[in-house]
């Protein structure tokens, strides 16, 4: 009888693997990169690599085959998602160790700030019905359009959105999203930015004021000049390098915006109110003219939601696998973030409109608290106020700049083929800072231009979501969702038309001479 072998090796044929190198980002995060000239032929590197024939070469023959048989099945249903290099040389995405509680803390932090402020000046124009009701419905429809946003997150099997333009493009094709998606967030993260910038300056300068009082010298530092300190403190945070690295500052935000959201209401309901205070909607000499203040109030609301241009990008910096989706914690931060922002926005615009009616001047609450009350209210509480506003000012403009870093550094990347050095990152950092530090120099007004900005902006939290979910999710043609997100899409690109000329008229009609913090 013939002897056969002890063992027998039986070869599968299989694409040979060259290992993916790994490299030092320059936040220290290791990164796979893309294979070298040599190796060109390779396939690219997936989560699935290890599961080789030469990894596998110990086990069973059968075990092998089921193995490779099971790699195979779920890169095809993209149950693991496969993974661009380039994405981990990316601030949003370089870093993926995210949790819910940094999901909250972003969100909070994105989701409340001076927009809060301006919301009693939108109630002076629409009245108590209209401000609480439009504020409600503003409130609810941006909470769904959040939820769906990450539910869009991985919508596709194995591929997963991180950047709100990207999955414009995925809904709207690849021309007309970036047409539709660039400009709206682009615009409302360097308008916040600078915006941001004149409002940071203004509250350190009367910071300064109150806190030095008659011990100021005879030469104090100028409002262009607080805004270059403020822009250089700005520019000295954002040399944190990821999103994920700057989830101490989003807490701190966070803090910092309940407290003085709260002191600010608190301390003005508990004030006596002037004495010619009055609850009616303001009166204009034209009924064209009160049309145009009604539309730019609801501006203001409606920029009182901002931060979805922020959600797929917070959403991706957290692992992701089929037993655990990103969406699940995205979603639970994402709850706890927005019920403490209706605690804030609710109680600043309601008691804040209560203390002051149509009394409230353009600057917002804060502005009223200090022209009506600067001598009732104790000077270190009134300055402690003021110092929490410039710390939330310092933390969610790291945020709102982290897309245009992002886009800096993605141009970078995809020409040279390696990521930024810290050399390069930091350049593209302390550009952008004095590029914003010189647009609001140059356009001092800008952070009156609430309802203008809220116009602008308002598709990408109300509208262009509903229609994302249509194209993508494909729901039953005529159904109430179909119907329902239909409507609710072109309703939010008909308020932002109507908003936007609002927000120009009131822009014209002042002379371009508001001031947002402006004491008398």
């Amino acid at each position: 009888m013939e002897e056969r072998p002890e063992t027998e090796l039986i070869s599968i044929p299989a694409t040979p693997r060259v290992s993916t190198p790994e490299i030092l980002t320059p936040s220290g995060q290791r990164s796979p990169r893309p294979a070298s000239k040599e190796a060109k032929s390779s396939t690219a590197w997936t989560p699935t690599s290890f599961i080789s024939p030469r990894f596998l070469s110990p086990i069973g023959t059968p075990m092998k085959r089921v193995l490779v048989n099971m790699k195979g099945y779920l890169e095809e249903v993209g149950h693991l998602t496969k993974l661009n290099p380039q994405d981990a040389w990316l601030p949003i995405t370089e870093s993926r160790n995210g949790n819910a509680h940094y999901a909250a803390f972003h969100n909070l932090n994105a989701g409340v700030g001076f927009q809060a402020l301006l919301l009693p000046v939108a109630f002076a124009f629409l009245g108590w019905s209209w401000g609480v009701l439009s504020l409600t419905i503003a409130y609810c429809w941006q909470l769904y359009t959040l939820w769906i946003l990450v539910q869009l997150h991985e919508a596709v099997p194995g591929k997963r959105y991180n950047r709100y333009v990207e999955l414009a493009q995925a809904a709207f094709g690849e021309r007309l999203g970036v047409w539709l998606a660039l400009f709206p967030t682009v615009y409302l993260s360097a308008g916040t930015a600078t915006a941001l910038i004149l409002i940071g300056g203004e509250t350190m300068k009367l910071f300064f004021q109150i806190v030095c009082g008659p011990l100021c010298s005879s030469n104090p530092l100028t409002t262009v000049e607080w805004y270059l300190v403020f822009t250089s403190l700005c520019i000295v945070l954002s040399q944190l390098p990821n999103l994920n690295s700057i989830a101490g500052l989003s807490l701190i935000g966070a803090v910092t915006a309940i407290t003085y959201s709260t002191m600010v209401w608190v301390l003005s309901v508990s004030q006596q109110r002037p004495p010619s205070i009055s609850y009616e909607p303001l009166s204009l000499p034209s009924f064209s003219a009160s049309v145009f203040s009604v539309l730019n109030a609801l501006g203001i609301v409606a920029f009182a939601f901002r931060g979805h241009n922020l959600v797929l990008e917070i959403q991706a910096t957290m692992p992701s696998t089929f037993k655990h989706p990103a969406q699940v914690p995205m979603w639970r931060g994402a709850k706890v973030a927005y019920f403490f922002i209706a605690m804030c926005l609710f109680p600043v615009a309601i008691g804040g409109f209560w203390a002051y009616g149509n009394l409230m001047p353009s600057g917002g609450i804060l502005n009223a608290l200090y022209r009506f009350h600067s001598h009732d209210i104790p000077r270190g509480l009134l300055a402690l106020t003021f110092l929490l506003v410039v710390f939330n000012c310092l933390s969610s403009f790291q945020i709102y700049s982290m897309p245009v870093f992002d886009s800096f550094e993605a141009g970078y990347t995809s020409r040279t083929n390696r990521p930024c050095s810290i050399w390069v990152r930091s350049g593209f950092r302390v550009f952008y800072g004095f590029i914003s530090f010189f647009i609001g120099v140059a356009l001092p007004f800008l952070s009156s231009l609430a309802g203008l900005l809220g116009g602008l902006t308002l598709p990408v939290t109300f509208a262009y979501p509903c229609f994302m979910w249509v194209l993508i999710k494909r729901p039953t043609k005529y159904s109430f969702n179909w119907y329902f997100n239909w409507i609710l899409g072109w309703l939010g690109i008909a308020f932002s038309l109507a908003l936007s000329i609002g927000g120009i008229w009131s822009m014209v009609n002042s002379g371009l001479k508001l001031k947002f913090f402006k004491p008398n």
